[in-house]
C-alpha cells in the first residue's frame, strides 16, 4: 500500500501510484470526496502496432519531483516497444486544474506514429451510481459529472486535439471499461454513458527516428459545466506548458520562507526537509483540516480510511509547521477545532475534512457504565500547538480571534475533567485509540494544555482564570510524579488501568512517554526522563538490519513477527524521529548530533523512491506499510530537522 506521488493545492488532491495511474482524487475538499476511490485511470501507449499499459511489467520506472516543487519528474522506459516517456504532473497553485506533459521519446531508427491513451474510471462523490460521461463537441473534450461535481478532460499534441474517444459501461455483469476498447489502438466513439461508467481519450503524433514528441493531457474540476468549461479555456488559451512552469516557480517562492541555514546536515536530508514541507500541504484543506492520510488501499483492510482530521495529528503538524515558519498555512486549523469544539469543551475522536464528525469506534457505554468517547490529549494538543505558535511568531489577533470560544473553553474541559483522588485526568482512550485509562501521554499534553491556557488568559488579563489553570496543571504534574512513575522499574509507565476496582501500572514498555519532556512536565536531563528514554531505546529498538523504534512492546498494528525479543514491532517513522527529538534535545555538544543525524538520514533511505514517508515499516525488508505518505511522518521529520538546525546553531557558538 502506498501512493507514491502526491500533487495537489488545498482544494484538489490527487494521488497517483508507482505506475503513474490515478488512484485518488478529492475535491471540494482535500480528503473528501473521492472521486476515484482507489480504482485505476490507466495510461497506455500504442507505438508501432503495438499496445502496453504501463503496469505491465515491461516498464521500468524512476519516480521523483522537480527538486523544490509539487510537480513531479518521473521517466519511464520500456526496451520491448524501444520508447521512453518523460512525464511531469501538477496541479495548478490557484485553480483546480490538473496537467500531465508527456514526451515520448523514440529510441528506434525509423520514424513511428505513437498514440497516447487515458483512461477516466470515475466514481463521483463515492459511488458508481448515476455517473454520466459524455463527449462534448463544442470545445472537444470528454466530461463526467454527477449533481454539482464536473470533471472535463482534454489533451493536445502538435497535431491537434482530441483524436479518439469512447465512453462505456464498467464494472457491471460483464463490461470492464472502455479501456479495453484502447488496447488495439482504436477507439469506436461512443458519445455518452451513463450509470457505472468510464471513458479513454486518445492523443495522436508522429515521433521521428531517435527524436521525441510532447503531448499534453489535462483536466479541469468545478461545479457545474459551465465552470470547468472555462478552466478548460484558460488552459488552452495560456498553454499547459506555461501553467506547469508557472506551478513550479510558486512553489520555489514558497519555499523560500523556511530555514535555510540547517547546519552540517546532508544534501539528502535537506532535500527531504523540503520535500515533507510540500508534501505536507497537499494533506492540509484550505479550510482547516490537516489529514492524517489519503491513500485509500487501506480500505482493503478495515474499510475506512485515513482521510480525517484527528486533533492530535493536526496539532503536531500544526506544531511543526509552525516550528518552520509556516503559520499562515496552519492558523485555520485552529479555527476549524473551535467551530468542531463540543459545547462541554472537548473535541471528538476523528473529523471529515468539511467539519462534522468523523467515523468512531469508541464506545460511549462498556459494562453499563457510561464514558465520553475522546481521546482527551486531542484537545490538549491543540492548546499547546497553538501557545507554540503564539511564543514563536507573536501573531496576538490568532489567539485573540479564538479566546472565547475555543481557549477557554477548552482549557476549562481540561482543568474539570480530573480524578480527585489521584490528582490525574480521568480515563479517556490512548493517543493509539487503542485503550481505555489514565495515560502518561495524556496526563503530559493535559499539563502542557492548562499551561498553554493559563499563558493566554494572563495574556489576555484574566488572570483568576490563569491562576486556576496553572494551578490544576501542577496538580497534574504532581499526580504523574506519585501515581506514573515506578521506582522498581527506574522507569514512569504507560499509564494507569483499573482491575478489580483499583488502579493499577500498565509497565508496557512505550515510545509516547517522550511526552514528558516534550511538553514541558520534565527537564530532557531529569534523571527519571533519562532512564526512561535509555529504556525506549534499548527495549523498542528493533534489531533487524532495518533498525528504527517500534511504538510499544509487542505492538499488534501490521505485526510482521513474533520474535518480540528482536522485533518488538515495527519500525514507526515518527517514533524513530522522537528518539531522535529526545538526543537533539539533551545534546551538549556537537558530538552528541551524530546519533540524531544518522536517525535523520534512516528517514531518508527508508523513504519510498518518490520521497513519501509511510506510517511504517516492514522490520525485515524495510517496504512500506499501512499507509503512505502519512502527514505525521512528514511534519515529524520537518519538526527534527528543525530541532536540529537550532541546536546546531546553538552548540557551533564560539
Amino acid at each position: 500500500m502506498a501512493r507514491h506521488l502526491v500533487i495537489g493545492n488545498g482544494k484538489l488532491l490527487l494521488n497517483l501510484d508507482q505506475h503513474c495511474f490515478i488512484r485518488d482524487i478529492y475535491f471540494p475538499y482535500v480528503g473528501q470526496l473521492n472521486h476515484v476511490g482507489g480504482h485505476y485511470c490507466r495510461f497506455g501507449i500504442w507505438i508501432g502496432g503495438a499496445f502496453s499499459w504501463l503496469d505491465e511489467k515491461e516498464w521500468t520506472f524512476e519516480l521523483n519531483y522537480i527538486e523544490d516543487s509539487l510537480v513531479t519528474n518521473i521517466i519511464a522506459k520500456h526496451e520491448g516497444l524501444g520508447v521512453e516517456l518523460h512525464m511531469n504532473d501538477g496541479i495548478h497553485q490557484r485553480e483546480c486544474i490538473y496537467i500531465k506533459r508527456v514526451v515520448v521519446r523514440n529510441r528506434r531508427n525509423e520514424s513511428r506514429e505513437a498514440r497516447l491513451f487515458f483512461h477516466q474510471d470515475l466514481m463521483i462523490e463515492g459511488s458508481e451510481v448515476g455517473d454520466t460521461a459524455a463527449y462534448y463537441p463544442e470545445n472537444n473534450t470528454m466530461f463526467h459529472y454527477k449533481r454539482s461535481n464536473y470533471f472535463m478532460f482534454s489533451g493536445c499534441t502538435d497535431e491537434g486535439g482530441i483524436m479518439q474517444y469512447s465512453t462505456g459501461i464498467k464494472r457491471f455483469h460483464s463490461a470492464e471499461g472502455t479501456w479495453r476498447d484502447a488496447e488495439d489502438g482504436v477507439l469506436m466513439g461512443n458519445t455518452i454513458a451513463q450509470g457505472s461508467v468510464d471513458s479513454t481519450i486518445g492523443l495522436r503524433t508522429t515521433v521521428p527516428a531517435n527524436g521525441e514528441k510532447t503531448l499534453y493531457y489535462w483536466m479541469s474540476v468545478g461545479k457545474n459545466l459551465e465552470e470547468v468549461k472555462t478552466l478548460h479555456k484558460y488552459v488552452k488559451d495560456n498553454h499547459p506548458e506555461k501553467l506547469l512552469s508557472r506551478i513550479v516557480i510558486y512553489w520555489k517562492h514558497w519555499l523560500q520562507r523556511s530555514e535555510t541555514d540547517l547546519g552540517d546536515l546532508s544534501k539528502d536530508v535537506i532535500r527531504m526537509f523540503k520535500h515533507s514541507l510540500l508534501l505536507v500541504r497537499t494533506q492540509v484543506d484550505e479550510r482547516g483540516a490537516i489529514l492524517a492520510a489519503n491513500d485509500t488501499d487501506i480500505l482493503q483492510y478495515n474499510r475506512d480510511h485515513y482521510s480525517y482530521m484527528w486533533p492530535r495529528d493536526g496539532a503536531l503538524i500544526a506544531e511543526a509547521m509552525s516550528l518552520a515558519g509556516y503559520q499562515s498555512v496552519i492558523a485555520p486549523f485552529f479555527h476549524f477545532c473551535a467551530n468542531a469544539l463540543s459545547p462541554d469543551g472537548y473535541l471528538y475522536h476523528k473529523y471529515n475534512p468539511d467539519g462534522t464528525v468523523g467515523s468512531s469506534w469508541h464506545p460511549y457505554i462498556v459494562k453499563g457504565s457510561q464514558r465520553i468517547p475522546i481521546q482527551e490529549d486531542e484537545t490538549a494538543l491543540v492548546l499547546f500547538a497553538l501557545w507554540q505558535d503564539y511564543s514563536r511568531n507573536q501573531v496576538i489577533e490568532l489567539p485573540q480571534s479564538l479566546y472565547s470560544n475555543l481557549i477557554r473553553k477548552a482549557a476549562s474541559f481540561l482543568s474539570e475533567y480530573i480524578e480527585p483522588e489521584l490528582s490525574l485526568p480521568k480515563p479517556s482512550y490512548d493517543l493509539w485509540e487503542e485503550r481505555y485509562g489514565i495515560w502518561t501521554y495524556t496526563a503530559a499534553s493535559v499539563y502542557a494544555g492548562l499551561m498553554a491556557g493559563a499563558f493566554f488568559t494572563e495574556l489576555f488579563g484574566d488572570y483568576e482564570r490563569s491562576d486556576h489553570y496553572r494551578n490544576t496543571a501542577y496538580t497534574i504534574k504532581n499526580g504523574i510524579l506519585t501515581h506514573l512513575w515506578d521506582e522498581e522499574s527506574g522507569r514512569f509507565a504507560r499509564g494507569l488501568v483499573q482491575r478489580d476496582n483499583r488502579w493499577v501500572k500498565d509497565m508496557t514498555l512505550e515510545s509516547s512517554v517522550f511526552g514528558l519532556w516534550e511538553f514541558g512536565v520534565l527537564s530532557v536531563h531529569d534523571e527519571r526522563v533519562e532512564k526512561t528514554m535509555n529504556a525506549i531505546k534499548d527495549g523498542l529498538q528493533i534489531r533487524t538490519n532495518i533498525g528504527g523504534i517500534a511504538r510499544y512492546t509487542n505492538d499488534y498494528y501490521f505485526q510482521q513477527s513474533g520474535e518480540i525479543d528482536q522485533v518488538p514491532g515495527n519500525p514507526w517513522i515518527i517514533c524513530t524521529l522522537w528518539v531522535a527529538n529526545y538526543e537533539i534535545e539533551s545534546a551538549q555538544t556537537l558530538a552528541d548530533l551524530e546519533g540524531p543525524m544518522k536517525t535523520l538520514e534512516w528517514v531518508v533511505e527508508h523513504a519510498l523512491s518518490s520521497g513519501l514517508l509511510p506510517e511504517q515499516l516492514n522490520p525485515y525488508d524495510g517496504s512500506p506499510l499501512s499507509v503512505a505518505p502519512l502527514t505525521w511522518s512528514h511534519a515529524t521529520f520537518v519538526q527534527s530537522v528543525s530541532k536540529y538546525a537550532a541546536k546546531y546553531k546553538e552548540l557551533a557558538k564560539p
